[in-house]
This record gives structure tokens, C-alpha cells and sequence, in this order.
């Protein structure tokens, strides 16, 4: 049982909300001089941050969020502001979080309505044994680097279980799509937990008994009210997804943690296997080629990444054999991925 979400497939025109960046703007101000100056050279004077209403490109804001940690000399920056966030600075998504009676109806709302904080974004939550999976990633593999935002949203959700649940909390693990480069004492603050790097999205693992845990009784009417709102800002934007975008979607959450075959991606879009082997025919695709095109793409993208091992990151595109990955990636490029690794460390 899984439920997984995306916006803004049409990457270039994917948005978020400029106030987004309300938090970034608060700790670099507190951090140095120059802040206003600094985010007009981003295009974002902060007029627009304190505006509930403007919007900005998410490469824009990713990109701004990296260079942030280059100005004030914070490679730890998106985790250091993670670990502030109280549910009221993620607006009606974050509180709506935090007033939810267990763990796994919280995350199955950030998963359907996570999309109300940013577009091109995909999240999803689902079981994988014992466990339970959410998933974060952004849908365009091009904007990268992305190290800022990845642990800053993922600090910020273990942030929101700690201070609406439970303050000892611990996931099993987290993953992520960056090289390991962050600082070991303030990451064992931030998450308590094992983390991998190099893998094919960001992830909390948890236990499904942690899940379902009762914590409270819900406010019904205020969570209705809050998902009302929530849908009313999804819906001002959002556009209708292909078959081959919402395969390309659940391929990027999926990938390395669940089978990804015709049946069950049929399943997951409640339809036949030849029913969706029909609609990918008319869109002039297939499962195998979307598949191989996610594959191929961010193999490259991890790659490039200097502590990248061929192993992982064949474990990270669900081969279980290196050989066979050294295989399909020489077939697709005419290279080892050796050398693509190389070069790129040199």
C-alpha cells in the first residue's frame, strides 16, 4: 500500500513559493551582513520573501539555497535551519503535519499534499517489509547540485515528528542522493540514525509499528479545513499528469527499494497490465525505455560524485550485480562507468 504525488513535470516552469525561503533569509541575516543584498542578486528581493503570495522558479530556489552556504561558510546550512523548523513556518501543510493522530497519516498527507510547498517535486510513502519508506526527491535530475535541499527538508520532517510526537524519536535510516560531506556530530543530532549517501532519492526509514502508534485524537473539522485549504493552492496550478509521467514519478521514488515491473506499476495506477502496456504504446513509449532513461540519468548525475563506488551505485539503481549494471551502462554510453567516475574526480 503506497501513496505518491508529483507537480511540475514541465520542469523548467516547476515553482515554489518565494516565502519558502523566509527561514534561510532569518538565519542568514543573523549570520552576516548583506543579506537583503544578497538575495537581490538572487532575483528574490525580500519584499517578495515576506509576500504569502509570489512565487519563484525551485531551480532558482535551490540554486540560491547553495550559494547561501557558500556566502556565510555553511556547508551544513540546510541542515542547520532543518533542525529549527516548527510546524507554523511550513504554513497549513506543517500543521496540519503536526495535529495528525500517527505517524503514518502524517506521511501520507506530506506525501498528497507536500506539493502544496513546491512544485516538481515527488514524494511518496510505502512498505517495504517491517518498515516504512517515505520518500523525497526533485523531479528534475538537472538542477543539482541539490546537497542543501535534500537535508533540509529532511531534517525539517524529522524535526516535526520530534516536536508533534515524539521527542525521542529515531528512524532506522536515511538516505540520500549526495556524496557524504556533512558533519558526522551534527548529523547524529539531526537524524539519530544510519545514513547512506549515493543512493537513487532521499529517504526516512521507519518502523510501520512507530507508524501506528496513536498519539491523539484528531480535531476533525480542523483537519478537514486544513486540507481544503491545501487543495484549493494545489489546484491553482496543477496540470494533468501522462501515463509516462507518472511512471517516470513512481520509477524515481521507487527505484532500488520496490520491483518495479509492468504489474506492479499497473497496480499502483489501479488498471490492467495491458491496459497501461496499451496507454504507454500510444504515448509512443514503454516501461522498459522509461525505466532505462531514469537508469542511464542518474547514473550519470551519481557518477560524478567523488566518493560514488560502482557498487553503490548500481545497489542505488536496483541491480543487485555490479556486472550486470557495468553491462547496461557500457551498452548505454559505449563507456565503463569507471571512467566516467574517474574523470569526473580528477
Amino acid at each position: 500500500m503506497s501513496s505518491s504525488h508529483s507537480r511540475g513535470l514541465d520542469h523548467g516552469q516547476a515553482t515554489i513559493r518565494a516565502a519558502a525561503l523566509a527561514p534561510l533569509a532569518e538565519f542568514i541575516a543573523a549570520s552576516t551582513k548583506g543579506c537583503d543584498a544578497f538575495f537581490a542578486s538572487q532575483g528574490l528581493p525580500r519584499t517578495s520573501i515576506s509576500d504569502p503570495y509570489a512565487q519563484t522558479s525551485l531551480a532558482r530556489y535551490v540554486d540560491t539555497f547553495e550559494k547561501a552556504a557558500d556566502l556565510i561558510s555553511a556547508p551544513d546550512l540546510g541542515l542547520q535551519i532543518g533542525m529549527r523548523i516548527k510546524p507554523a513556518d511550513l504554513g497549513p501543510m506543517g500543521v496540519l503535519f503536526s495535529i495528525s493522530p500517527n505517524l503514518r497519516v502524517a506521511f501520507d498527507r506530506l506525501s498528497r499534499h507536500g506539493m502544496a510547498l513546491q512544485d516538481g517535486t515527488q514524494s511518496s510513502v510505502y512498505e517495504v517489509g517491517p518498515d516504512l519508506v517515505w520518500t523525497y526527491r526533485l523531479a528534475d535530475i538537472s538542477i543539482w547540485p541539490r546537497r542543501q535541499d535534500a537535508e533540509y527538508t529532511l531534517a525539517a520532517v524529522c524535526q516535526l515528528v520530534r516536536s508533534s510526537f515524539s521527542a525521542d524519536w529515531r528512524p532506522h535510516e536515511l538516505h540520500f542522493e549526495h556524496d557524504s560531506q556533512t558533519d558526522r556530530a551534527l548529523l547524529h543530532r539531526a537524524f539519530r540514525a544510519p545514513v547512506l549517501y549515493n543512493q537513487s532519492a532521499n529517504r526516512i526509514i521507519f518502523a510501520q509499528s512507530d507508524a501506528a502508534r496513536q498519539y491523539r485524537a484528531e480535531d476533525g473539522g480542523l483537519a478537514q479545513i486544513l486540507e481544503r485549504h491545501i487543495g484549493d493552492l494545489i489546484s491553482q496550478s496543477r496540470s494533468p499528469e501522462s501515463i509516462s509521467d507518472q511512471l517516470r514519478r513512481i520509477i524515481g521514488l521507487w527505484l532500488g527499494q520496490r520491483p518495479i515491473t509492468l504489474a506492479t506499476m499497473a497496480a499502483e495506477l489501479r488498471m490492467s497490465p495491458r491496459s497501461l502496456q496499451r496507454r504507454l504504446s500510444e504515448e509512443g513509449t514503454s516501461l522498459r525505455h522509461l525505466l532505462r532513461e531514469h537508469r542511464e540519468n542518474l547514473a550519470q548525475t551519481l557518477l560524478r560524485q567523488k566518493s560514488a563506488r560502482v557498487s553503490n551505485v548500481a545497489n542505488a539503481l536496483g541491480y543487485a550485480d555490479s556486472t550486470v549494471f557495468w553491462r547496461a551502462f557500457r551498452n548505454w554510453t559505449g563507456q565503463q562507468p569507471s571512467a566516467v567516475h574517474s574523470v569526473e574526480s580528477d
